[in-house]
């Protein structure tokens, strides 16, 4: 892990997060579009996945809610992340990829076939649902 490298990162990534839900919620619109992504995993260790789901976590406006066993042999863990203004999945996505290859470098290549992974572009429905009745419809 490159720690010397990541933390300060995600430090200004917290800040950054902070400010951004700080002023939605001076909005009247809040813009508020809860989302649950199914993150297939990258990172494959158990001190990685504790790393990665904390530093979700600890991000505002992320939340990570659990993990999931692959569903068929040899695929991988699934992370289920909430983001309370998850309005675009696919770049919830890409955001994810990028703090998981910064957490572990040697995870870019593998393609799991979602946004930031690779070159799919848009996050299959079946990575995603919205969390309210009102959203994404």
């Amino acid at each position: 892990m490159h720690v010397l490298v990541y933390i300060p990162w995600l430090i200004k990534e917290i800040f950054v997060a902070g400010f951004h839900v700080a002023f939605r919620a001076l909005r009247p619109d809040i813009g508020f579009t809860p989302t649950v992504i199914r993150y297939p995993l990258r990172v494959t260790s158990d001190w990685e996945i504790f790393w990665f789901s904390t530093s979700i976590t600890a991000t505002p406006s992320t939340l990570s809610l659990g993990l999931r066993e692959p569903s068929e042999p040899g695929g991988p863990r699934i992370l289920l992340v909430q983001d309370a203004f998850g309005n675009d999945p696919s770049d919830t996505s890409r955001s994810l990829a990028d703090m998981e290859e910064r957490l572990a470098p040697h995870v870019k290549g593998i393609d799991h076939g979602v946004p930031g992974q690779g070159s799919v572009d848009t996050l299959p429905e079946k990575y995603y649902d919205y969390t309210s009745p009102w959203e994404g419809k």
